[in-house]
């Protein structure tokens, strides 16, 4: 989400689009939006088809989308609304239960600004649809961070410590191993999440990297969320990376508010993920 859209979320009464073939969902939804964001109109589709005719009467802030609708894949939905010229901003997630095997794939489109799986639970539902409409100013966490080129480690700490994050840098996988297992025998995980390049000085690299975390550290996608950065198109190479425990890519050049949407966003489930089903 860009800081622009941000800040008209919180100074103006947002106009938010709900398109789910599931009356409880649009009505959780709905509550939730209402709960943190007072005066805000939310108008709820059940249908793909639906959505199309509400879009055309005007101008939405923030949608949400089902992957799954009574007429139409959600990605249909979500590429309309981008060819859509005065849609062209809004920020789109998809709320879904088919999240994963998408992800894997990678098969979510370009279309789309974040997801949520349904599998979570209510709940983190909840805490998701909160951290994205009442955007955090100031975040917290500690962020492991590997990458070998120090003029890009350089902005990129910068964009993490401008929103408070705390960032312990290393350049390459052999030093981030050796901090995680110091912390391991101390009894600490050492990070809230990594955020790792993939082609690094030495040996190993970010794939290494995510399944010693995974294997040899036994550490769950909600222990310790790993986002890996990538320069590396191929379709097949960025689904290695989902199946090999990725908990999300991003994609180079790196783009600072993508960056930081997706960051915080790990920090949020991991924190749902720790604090109601003890994910470890």
């Amino acid at each position: 989400m860009s800081t622009n859209i941000s800040r008209r979320l919180l100074t103006e009464a947002p106009r938010v689009l709900v398109v789910d073939g599931s009356r409880v969902v649009r009505q959780l939804i709905t509550r939730v939006l209402q709960a943190e964001l007072p005066g805000v109109e939310v108008v709820g589709c059940g249908s793909g088809t639906e959505a199309t005719q509400v879009l055309g009467e005007g101008v939405f802030d923030f949608i949400t989308i089902s992957l799954r609708l009574p007429d139409m894949d959600g990605l249909e939905l979500a590429r309309f609304v981008r060819e859509s010229a005065p849609q062209a901003y809004v920020p789109i997630v998809v709320v879904s239960g088919d999240v994963d095997g998408r992800l894997h794939s990678r098969t979510l489109g370009e279309h789309v600004t974040d997801y949520f799986d349904k599998a979570l639970g209510f709940q983190a539902l909840a805490e998701f649809i909160r951290g994205y409409v009442s955007p955090q100013s100031v975040a917290e966490g500690t962020v492991l961070y590997v990458e070998d080129s120090r003029v890009v480690a350089l902005a990129t700490r910068r964009m993490l410590e401008k929103i408070g994050l705390s960032v312990r840098h290393v350049v390459s996988v052999e030093d981030a191993l050796a901090m995680l297992e110091t912390d391991r025998v101390q009894g600490n995980v050492g990070a809230d999440v990594v955020l790792t390049d993939v082609s690094l000085k030495g040996e190993l690299t970010g794939g290494d990297l995510l399944k010693r975390i995974r294997g040899e550290f036994g550490y769950g996608k909600g222990k310790l969320p790993v986002l890996v950065m990538t320069g590396d198109e191929n379709p097949a190479n960025q689904a290695a990376l989902i199946k090999a425990g990725a908990n999300d890519l991003v994609e180079k050049p790196v783009e600072e508010a993508l960056l930081i949407t997706k960051l915080l966003f790990q920090l949020r489930v991991a924190r749902h993920l720790r604090t109601h089903t003890g994910d470890a």
